[in-house]
This record gives C-alpha cells, sequence and structure tokens, in this order.
C-alpha cells in the first residue's frame, strides 16, 4: 500500500499533534485532514483581514488578535493550539508580523 498524500504539511503544524518523544497523537489521516481546514481557513480569512484593517484602520496586530479570540471559541471548530497556528499562518500570509501567543493566547 502507498501513500499517495502530496501535500506538504509544514513541522509547525505536526507539532500541535506530537508528543514529547515527537510521536503522533493522532492518526495520520486526522492530521492530514486538519491540515486542510486549519490552511484553508487562514487562506480564506486572508482578504476578510485586509478589509478589516484597511477600510476600518484596525492595526495588524489587532486584528490578528480579534481572529485569534474567534478562533479560540470552543464554537470556531479548530482547537486552541490549532486557532493559533492559524493566526501564525494567516499573519505569514499577509506579509505582517505574528502576534504573540502564550498558553493565555495573545499577548499582542
Amino acid at each position: 500500500m502507498t501513500d499517495d498524500y502530496q501535500i506538504e504539511i509544514p513541522p509547525s503544524f505536526y507539532d500541535l499533534h506530537t508528543d514529547a518523544r515527537h510521536r503522533l497523537t493522532v492518526p495520520m489521516a486526522l492530521v492530514r485532514e486538519r491540515y486542510e481546514v486549519c490552511e484553508d481557513l487562514a487562506s480564506h480569512m486572508v482578504e476578510h483581514c485586509q478589509g478589516v484593517q484597511r477600510e476600518i484602520g484596525v492595526a495588524e496586530d489587532e486584528v490578528l488578535v480579534r481572529c485569534h479570540r474567534g478562533l479560540a471559541s470552543p464554537e470556531s471548530g479548530v482547537s486552541e493550539a490549532e486557532a493559533g497556528w492559524v493566526v501564525t499562518r494567516l499573519a505569514e500570509l499577509l506579509g505582517w508580523a505574528p502576534i504573540e501567543l502564550d498558553a493565555k493566547g495573545p499577548t499582542a
């Protein structure tokens, strides 16, 4: 049986689903599924964030803090760790400086 999955998952995303010994804590199929959801979510948020920043005049870091706050809620469909990854990826896609995230959330 071969593995024909061709999307490269970044190490930063694997880190969300590995233990201290770098072993996956969930099945690989779930890691792939969650990665695709999170990457799509970050990509879809780009245009909205640009609009908020440009049209309303909200600072880039505040836009990211607000996004993280929304994604960290249980209704978002992503875990807290995934919320942090999505916001970091979103900053990367936007070309903005990432916000500092700690266990309690953004510290911008």
